[in-house]
């Protein structure tokens, strides 16, 4: 489990938003390769105009902590689903609950480069990531 503190001390040792960039981009292409059975619909962010794919799943050697699957076909936004999973992997349902967007765009500074589109698209990750949890939760009770 990454915090959020650990992900800016990262991001903070890079210069400009161009560095960044490419980091964000790097973070991406190391993200797991995702099944292709979960590439369905229920697991689609719609609202994103990349193709997003996120699914939750129970960690096996802990149930009560919840892991990701994800994948997306553009480098930025790959990488900002890369971010978004690294924060919420590993944690549990109350947790990932408290994730908070505005949060994350703020300390690494994405409100300035990422269109009002990448926005919306964004909080509808972190919301499916969220439905999804609640789900599992629901199945669990």
């Amino acid at each position: 489990m990454t915090s959020l503190d650990d992900i800016v001390e990262n991001f903070s040792v890079l210069g400009d938003w161009e560095q960044r960039y490419l980091y964000l981009t790097e973070l991406g292409k190391k993200l797991p390769a995702m099944p292709d059975d979960l590439r369905v619909d229920d697991n689609r962010v719609k609202p994103c105009m990349s193709k997003v794919w996120i699914t939750a799943y129970r960690d096996e050697d802990d149930p009560r902590r919840i892991r990701f699957h994800g994948d997306c076909d553009t480098g930025t936004i790959k990488g900002v689903l890369a971010v978004l999973i690294e924060l919420a992997s590993g944690q549990r349902a109350a947790e990932i609950e408290k994730l908070d967007v505005d949060e994350v765009f703020e300390r690494l500074h994405l409100y300035e480069h990422l269109s009002p589109n990448r926005h919306v698209g964004v909080y509808a990750i972190v919301e499916l990531m969220k439905e999804q949890v609640r789900a599992l939760e629901q199945e669990a009770a």
